[in-house]
């Protein structure tokens, strides 16, 4: 294992071992507080241009299942085809595992998709530093080579333009009720939950103007970024919304932002984001409280929905949006994954709300 360092853009340093591709990176430092799910987290698209920490302190010690490929082309026990997180760190890397499921260490995956990990942080005060801070910039850096890393930019990119795909593609076309699914970095177990609904998915990418096509519903998917760089992407599903026949539509994560941009709210980037198992929701106007799993750094401002818009969940830790819904029309979103993989799955009854919508 080399020595590598850790460099935060407010000068913070963190001494580690490097135990995945020996290549140096930089990107927006991370940290999510999920006890498990690795795999998952790695390969969500969400998670692209970002170096990923496990505040968990042990990590690798149930390996990585096979990367395996359905005929439909979605992966059987990942979130896309590939690592999308830029480098993981952690505290303590095990390179001895045990599962059932498991055919390889996170170590020879990570080597095998070139990405980089580290080992021997000291992540409970890197933690604190993101809290403290607000999430930044960082590179890792080999010890025995010189730091010629520029560094990265995270603010004004289009990531969901790097991760969306980029041509339709359809799934169980012979369905009674199709639904079009914007792609911004979609994760693949939302397709499974639609898939196992029976319902048919066209996925159009993020940019497609998709108002023409035939279908009975629309589905807003995760992604990674700022969705102020989607303006194509939130000007068709304003164009959605004012057609005269009104559909359902459902969104999570990002498509929580883009629905209500597209609805005439703003958004404003959180400190240091919820990534995590374990966020506390409140159904606004009821008792309900659940617990969600989320990864997300941006936040649509309450304050500037419509009046004919309102919250639909509230995050009890900070108050923020958690989610929105049209006071009349069969319209909403959630902040946070209620397909959860991995996770809670507290909230997967969303899914079934919204294929009730699509059968009225």
């Amino acid at each position: 294992m080399r020595n590598v360092t850790l460099i935060l853009d407010d000068g913070s340093r963190f001494q580690g071992k490097s135990f995945g591709y020996e290549k140096p990176v930089a990107g927006e430092v991370v940290f999510n507080t999920a006890m498990t799910g690795y795999p998952e987290s790695l390969t969500d698209p969400s998670y692209a241009g970002q170096l990923l920490t496990m505040t968990y302190p042990l990590v690798g010690n149930y390996g990585v299942p096979s990367f395996r490929m359905g005929e439909d082309g979605i992966a059987e026990f990942m979130e896309s085809d590939r690592i999308y997180a830029k480098a993981i760190i952690v505290s303590e890397y095990s390179g001895s595992y045990s599962h059932w499921n498991a055919v390889e260490s996170l170590a020879d995956w990570l080597r095998r998709e070139q990405v980089p990990g580290i080992t021997g942080i000291d992540t409970r005060e890197l933690t604190k530093v993101l809290r403290e801070h607000g999430v930044m910039m960082g590179k890792i850096v080999f010890d025995d080579e010189p730091d010629n890393v520029p560094s990265a930019q995270y603010a004004g990119v289009n990531y969901v333009a790097q991760v969306s795909c980029k041509e339709v593609i359809r799934y169980n076309e012979g369905a009674d009720r199709q639904v079009v699914l914007i792609d911004c970095g979609v994760k693949h177990n939302i397709l499974r939950c639609l898939l196992r609904r029976g319902l048919g998915v066209i996925r159009v990418p993020w940019n497609y103007d998709f108002t023409a096509m035939k279908f009975d519903g629309l589905f807003l998917a995760n992604g990674p970024g700022d969705p102020d760089t989607c303006v194509d992407a939130v000007n068709n599903i304003r164009r959605f919304l004012a057609l005269p026949d009104v559909r359902p539509c459902m969104g999570i994560c990002m498509g929580n932002q883009l629905l209500s941009k597209a609805a005439g709210a703003s958004i404003y980037k959180l400190k240091y984001g919820h990534r995590s198992h374990n966020q506390p929701v409140r159904m606004v106007g009821t008792n309900r409280c659940f617990v969600t799993s989320q990864n997300h750094g941006y936040c649509v401002d309450n304050n500037t929905l419509p009046s004919d818009w309102k919250p639909l969940f509230i995050n009890m830790n900070d108050g923020s949006n958690e989610g929105v819904r049209h006071a009349e029309r069969p319209w909403f979103s959630v902040q946070f994954h209620p397909e959860a993989c991995s996770g809670p799955v507290d909230t997967e009854f969303l899914f079934d709300d919204f294929v009730k919508m699509l059968y009225q």
